[in-house]
This record gives structure tokens, sequence and C-alpha cells, in this order.
């Protein structure tokens, strides 16, 4: 169980398997969360439906998820509703932080969303179709403590590791395992190319391995948790990639 202020308000996390997070709000101290995550709140708590910038688009199982905002005084709780670990962000004044979508759990009101583009992706080739994938979304959120300190609280599928990245230091990961970045860090697609089980190379390079490449300097976390990797046909276009084949 951990304890944790700010501001007036208090956060704790209960709960090891599917960890809870049971907010005591202060006054008009306030969160915002996904409308799915509300595991119970008491009556006096104020409720309502938010708006965010960048256009909060989302959709769990075909169903749209909505964002709300719970403002104090009074206690609300939030679960994921899943396995894995609450990772509690505190982030300075001014400090922004990349994670993946869909990993978002809640954040203090003081903490501003905006989305972009990941910027990776790669097109596959069967016959005559075409498909494109995007290993660690099409899209990617960015939250900033504009005006004073903040919290951000993400849930991440399994366990949780954190790597401080030097200057030029890279890093290969799994791209499903990723969970959130400084926006230092860079990253780009790596494909390697293991021989067959013949000893040589598929001349259409099919047996590969999809990796995401990271460069320091800045911190990056990683989930246990791993998503299926992509079908296994021809890469005929990407965004920027290194290769390597073995």
């Amino acid at each position: 169980m951990a304890r944790i202020q700010f501001g007036q308000s208090y956060l704790q996390v209960e709960g090891t398997q599917v960890p809870v997070a049971d907010f005591t709000l202060a006054g008009d101290e306030s969160i915002y969360f996904s409308h799915h995550s509300l595991l119970w709140t008491d009556p006096q708590a104020r409720l309502a439906s938010m708006g965010l910038s960048g256009g909060w688009k989302r959709v769990m199982s075909g169903l749209p998820l909505f964002m709300i905002t719970g403002r104090g005084p009074g206690h609300i709780a939030l679960s994921d509703n899943h396995a894995g670990d609450l990772v509690c962000l505190p982030l300075e004044h001014g400090q922004s932080i990349w994670t993946r979508e869909h990993r978002f759990l809640a954040a203090t009101g003081n903490v501003t969303y905006d989305w972009q583009n990941t910027g990776i992706w790669f097109r596959t080739r069967n016959g005559d179709e075409t498909e494109t994938h995007y290993p660690i979304g099409m899209f990617g959120d960015v939250f900033t403590a504009r005006d004073a300190p903040g919290l951000l609280l993400l849930h991440s599928p399994g366990n949780t590791f954190v790597r401080d990245l030097a200057p030029n230091q890279p890093l290969l990961i799994q791209p499903s395992a990723l969970l959130y970045r400084d926006r230092s860090v860079q990253m780009h697609l790596h494909l390697e190319y293991p021989r067959s089980n013949g000893g040589f190379f598929t001349r259409s390079y099919s047996y590969r391995n999809v990796w995401l490449r990271l460069i320091g300097p800045g911190r990056v976390a990683v989930s246990s948790v791993t998503e299926p990797p992509e079908a296994s046909n021809p890469i005929v276009r990407s965004s920027p990639v290194t290769s390597w084949r073995w």
C-alpha cells in the first residue's frame, strides 16, 4: 500500500493483483479519468463530463470512452479492471511525458492532455493486398504539468521495468511493451532477419523480428505483458528503420 499527497488531497494505492487508486479529494481539488474506470465514489464528490483539447476519441470493445472530472471534497476510487501495476508519475512544473494510448488511468486537474502521431508504422503485402501496421498504435498521449506540479497515473499490464538511458544509449524492446518515455527519448523501428531453418535468408525476408529502438537520453518504462507479433508477410514500406540480417 502506498500513500501520496498532492496539494491538500491524498492518493492511496490499494491491492496487488488488480490495484485500486483511492483518492481523498480536498476542497475544490480535482482529477480526471475515463468513465469505465470508476469503481466507487462518495455521494458528495462532484462528477461532470469533460472535453479534452486535441480530441479524445477512444473506444474499448467497440464502445466509446468518455472523460469525467471528479472534484472534492470526497472519495473517488478507480480501477483499470485488469491485473498489473498502477504506476504513479509525479510531474514537475513544465515536465511532459509521452505514454501509449489506453494506458491512462487518471491525472490531477492541473495536468493537460494532448496527442500526437507515433510515426511508427510498416506496410506488408500479401498478393495484391497491402496492410498498414502500427506496432505501438497510431497515436500516443502526451501529458504536461503546465502551471504547477501534477500527478499522472498509468495502468501497466503485468510488471513494470524502468531504464534511464544515457545520451545516445540505445535499447531494443518489443513495441507493445512500451509504457511511457521522456520526450527526450527518440524512437524508430528496427528489423532483424535471422537465418531460416534451411540456413539461408528467405528471399522475401518474411522471417523477421520487429523491434522498437529507443535512444537516450531519458527514462523509459516497459511492461512485461506484450501483444502477439504482427503478421509475417513481406514488408514493402515503413517509417524510418534500421535493420540487421544475421
